[in-house]
């Protein structure tokens, strides 16, 4: 029952993982196609152009760090359960002795 618990965390786990790295490409595309866009209608090498490369790369260098906490924030309880449920292991061993 234990294995099937903690493949059920596994999976939210994961779920949460996919789910954030599925936005972040999202948005990272709708920030590139923005950018396609602005560039046709300004020209692509001045100064509007540099500007809108640079701040896509802002927000996407952005998005993705907010992806990193979401991932480490998702794996906190999972780590925290996995220990608590060690501790009580070691214990009810010992008190069965």
């Amino acid at each position: 029952m234990s294995d099937e618990k903690n493949q059920n965390e596994e999976e939210d786990d994961n779920f949460v993982k996919k789910t954030s790295k599925e936005a972040t490409d999202l948005f990272g595309n709708t920030v590139d196609s923005a950018g396609r866009v602005i560039k046709s209608v300004s020209g692509e090498g001045g100064l509007v152009g540099k500007a809108t490369d640079s701040s896509g790369k802002i927000l996407k260098g952005t998005a993705n760090k907010a992806n990193d906490a979401i991932g480490k924030t998702s794996e906190a309880p999972g780590k925290f359960y996995r220990k608590a449920r060690g501790r009580t292991d070691k214990k009810s061993k010992h008190d069965d002795e």
